[in-house]
């Protein structure tokens, strides 16, 4: 089955074979499959077979569900039966995150980010409709549904309420950029959104924090939490892992097209680079779940309950996201980088925040830990509804 969307300023062609959609560009050679740009030299632009398809489709491509769970499995194993793992991991840190996973964050954005056509994102600065609905959406709704799932669910655990509570506050900065490219969402909305989120994430998180842990519980009578969250240590967060791979393909892109030019950097240096963002993305997940594993694994029924609520605010989160945006007609890829956007949190910097502010050892981090496990294996299944959706409610 074949359908077309507007990409950059040009169509492209969306084809799914199975499991497996991606997006043919028209204009250029190559093709785009949830994570990369493969050559596609020898297949029409307008009307591939499905055997030249699937030929050019990578192991990594067409099991990609596969290794994230894979991933996650060996992480948690590696956690749990290698004693030491997680002080190793942990002892050298960039910001408040272990180096290692750091540099799977970094290698994880970077091709991302040198995808971005930088020159087209005033389009998307001018479009006042998508921007105010993502500030509403991110820092009111969202912040707010969470609060009430976190008293739902876990009224008799104060710990892990405001754990969840935190990582409501904390948008996603970074692997929704992997969402997004994957669902075939628009790529420069994605990189302006995640900036903005950016900005207000610094000057607004600490006040959110506040006023969700106090202010709020206070006006409904309910229990309050003291928390205080290092200024620095957001803005670090953000500075780091947005910061560096941002500069990092904002000047690959532009040395590149100045000496090559546009043809050969997308044609010919993308493909080679476009598989690297997966790999960083495994490679942290495997880190991430080692350096939490025991934590994970020890607790089964406390992560249970913690859980729930998380699954139940992506899947809402995100529906209702996908629901406004065609309500307001942004058109697909817009709409799906509006409800990555939206559905995704920085449990990084969670992870972080909680740690720094209640220990290592508290229900808070163990709730910020536990939101990784629900989020990369649900928003990868976003990413299948996200396609599926297209073709049923999306037309050009």
């Amino acid at each position: 089955m074949q359908c077309s969307c507007n990409h950059y300023a040009h169509r492209l062609t969306i084809v799914d074979i199975g499991v497996n959609t991606f997006c043919i560009d028209n204009h250029q050679s190559y093709v785009r499959p949830a994570r990369s740009f493969v050559s596609t030299k020898s297949i029409t632009p307008s009307i591939p077979g499905e055997a030249a398809v699937v030929g050019k489709l990578s192991t990594l491509d067409r099991f990609l569900p596969v290794w994230i769970i894979a991933a996650m499995v060996i992480g948690l194993l590696l956690g749990k039966f290698i004693p030491g793992l997680n002080s190793a991991l942990d002892a050298v840190k960039v910001g408040s995150v272990s180096l290692p996973i750091a540099i799977g964050l970094l290698v994880m954005m970077y091709p991302v980010l040198a995808k971005v056509r930088y020159n087209e994102t005033g389009k998307v600065m001018a479009d006042r409709k998508l921007l105010i609905t993502s500030l509403i959406i991110n820092w009111v709704a969202a912040p707010a549904f969470m609060f009430a799932l976190a008293w739902i669910f876990v009224p008799d655990l104060p710990e892990y309420r405001t754990g969840l509570i935190i990582v409501g506050l904390a948008r996603c900065i970074a692997m929704v950029m992997i969402w997004n490219d994957l669902a075939c969402g628009d790529r420069e909305a994605a990189t302006v959104l995640v900036l903005i989120n950016s900005v207000f994430q610094v000057f607004a998180f600490g006040a959110l924090g506040w006023f969700y842990l106090q202010v709020l519980p206070g006006w409904l009578g309910l229990p309050t939490t003291s928390a205080d969250f290092s200024f620095w240590a957001i803005t670090a967060s953000v500075l780091i892992f947005l910061g560096i791979p941002l500069l990092a393909g904002f000047l690959t892109r532009a040395i590149g097209e100045k000496v090559k030019g546009r043809e050969w950097y997308e044609g010919k240096f993308l493909p080679k680079l476009g598989p690297w963002a997966l790999y960083g993305l495994l490679f942290t997940i495997v880190l991430l779940f080692a350096l939490q594993g025991d934590s994970i694994t020890s607790n089964p029924l406390d992560v249970a309950r913690i859980a729930l609520p998380l699954l139940v605010y992506f899947i809402v989160v995100f529906g209702a996201s996908m629901m406004i945006g065609r309500a307001l007609k942004l058109g697909y890829a817009k709409t799906t980088t509006l409800a990555f956007t939206a559905s995704g949190n920085n449990f990084e910097l969670a992870i972080a925040v909680a740690i720094g502010t209640f220990g290592v050892t508290s229900g808070q981090a163990l709730a910020g830990v536990v939101g990784p496990l629900i989020e990369v294996p649900v928003l990868v299944a976003l990413v299948y509804v996200a396609l599926w959706a297209r073709k049923r409610f999306f037309t050009n």
